[in-house]
């Protein structure tokens, strides 16, 4: 429905063309809007919002809503990825939540199995697992060992350089380092990496295709996401990298077998008394 409004730009009237740049802008707010509100949004009467939507071949407003509400489902939203300031607020919530669910699709239709495999034995088979990650990317490696180190395996994460290469010196063969990074390039990371690397472990790296540390990694889990890393923080990739961690956490936890649970049950006893319960929350 956007392509097709686009596409018949040129031969809207004038009047007709207000609706469409309209739709264009504000697709999800004309979605929840009366005719009333769509016709006084774009400058317009509301005979004309009516006659657009007959023009660009639907019955009315309601059948023109039901389309356009679809293509919005089905379509790509990238197109509507770039946030302005004048964007209402019913555009922001939803631009942010289908560029993210956008990019998850995309991350789990390009996903490797084959490298997700090479990951989960490399960690199931791990004497040590150690998560590194700088900025946005040291919060994914505090949760990722969050959730490893309940597994029975020493687990650590670093966010600071200077450790990073220390610790990274004295790894093993028998030792992973999972390395975070949204761009791949960060030399600090890198300078670690190629230490941990020089010791003789493995590392297992969830960054974008192509970079440096994709190339350098012994397992890439790659998440290539449509976003500005440069300028911004990274955003819709923090939310793939935590999925990806969270497909090796429950992988490794199904090939360690039933004693983990036991494990993972041992770990959820220790917080029952830390809680209030119903009652006590009265």
């Amino acid at each position: 429905m956007l392509d097709r409004i686009r596409g018949q730009l040129e031969q809207l009237s004038s009047a007709e063309r207000k609706v469409a740049d309209l739709v264009l802008e504000q697709p999800y707010t004309v979605i929840q809007a009366a005719v009333a509100e769509i016709a006084k949004n774009a400058g317009v009467s509301q005979p004309t919002v009516i006659r657009f939507c007959r023009t660009v071949g639907c019955s009315g407003l309601p059948d023109f809503k039901l389309k356009l509400a679809g293509s919005l489902v089905t379509g790509v939203p990238y197109v509507h990825s770039s946030v302005r300031p004048e964007d209402p607020t019913s555009e922001i919530v939803a631009k942010v939540f289908d560029n993210t669910v956008s990019a998850l699709l995309k991350c789990r239709n390009d996903v490797n199995p084959q490298a997700i495999e090479a990951a989960v034995r490399l960690l199931t088979d791990a004497n040590r697992i150690e998560f590194y990650g700088l900025g946005n990317s040291g919060i994914i490696a505090a949760d990722a060992q969050h959730k490893f180190f309940r597994f029975g395996i020493p687990t650590v994460a670093y966010s600071d350089t200077h450790i990073q290469m220390m610790a990274a010196s004295v790894l093993g063969p028998d030792d992973v380092l999972v390395a975070i990074s949204s761009s791949g390039r960060t030399m600090e990371l890198l300078d670690a990496v190629d230490v941990a690397l020089a010791s003789g472990a493995k590392v297992i790296a969830l960054t974008t295709s192509g970079s440096p540390l994709a190339r350098r990694a012994t397992v890439s889990l790659i998440a290539d996401t449509l976003e500005d890393n440069e300028t911004y923080s990274p955003m819709i990739s923090r939310i793939v990298h935590l999925v990806q961690i969270d497909i090796l956490t429950v992988s490794v936890a199904l090939r360690r077998g039933p004693g983990l649970i036991r494990q993972l049950e041992k770990t959820k006893h220790s917080l029952k008394n830390r809680r209030l319960d119903n009652k006590q929350q009265e």
